[in-house]
């Protein structure tokens, strides 16, 4: 068996994502990846555990740091669905995550490219290496396809409360 490729863990990160939405949940999921194995999954809580530090990046950090026993996650890649956000993106750097590699684009929030590069950023003590658009069509519709469902139910609310 050989190692997998990007788009075969993003693949993961997208049944994290499933799992965010079959619970309400913005469909957003991530998977950390040492030496081939997964050493960190989580999709976003925010809504469920009602803390706005809950999302798929900072808890798969969390339990990579666990697992390895370790704040510093040097020599992992992190698999995301959507580019992170600001405060995600500090802590992959200061969990000195070597790789972030990301499906959908984030024009209202991403900060691994789109609005910002907090990830690249030289004035920090570390930087990632930061692919984007894998199995991007397939994330961002999941996105798309959640918020459509959200304003029909907040429609249908409206009109028969």
């Amino acid at each position: 068996m050989g190692t997998k490729t990007d788009e075969e863990w993003m693949r993961e990160a997208i049944q994290e994502a499933k799992k965010a939405e079959d619970i309400a949940e913005v469909p957003i999921g991530a998977v950390i990846v040492k030496d081939g194995q997964v050493i960190g999954r989580a999709h976003n809580l925010r809504e469920t555990e009602q803390r706005s530090i809950a999302h798929a990046e900072l808890l798969a950090i969390d339990e990579a740091c666990r697992k390895l026993g370790t704040w510093r996650l040097e020599g992992t890649t992190l698999y995301v669905t959507l580019e992170p956000c600001s405060m995600c993106a500090g802590a992959i750097v200061l969990s000195r995550v070597e790789r972030v590699v990301y499906g959908a684009s984030d024009p209202k929030g991403g900060c691994a490219g789109t609005l910002m590069n907090l990830l690249q950023e030289d004035r920090f003590n570390h930087q990632s290496e930061v692919i984007s658009g894998v199995l991007e069509q397939e994330c961002g519709q999941m996105l798309t396809e959640f918020f459509r469902q959200l304003r029909e139910k907040r429609k249908q609310n409206k009109l028969f409360p």
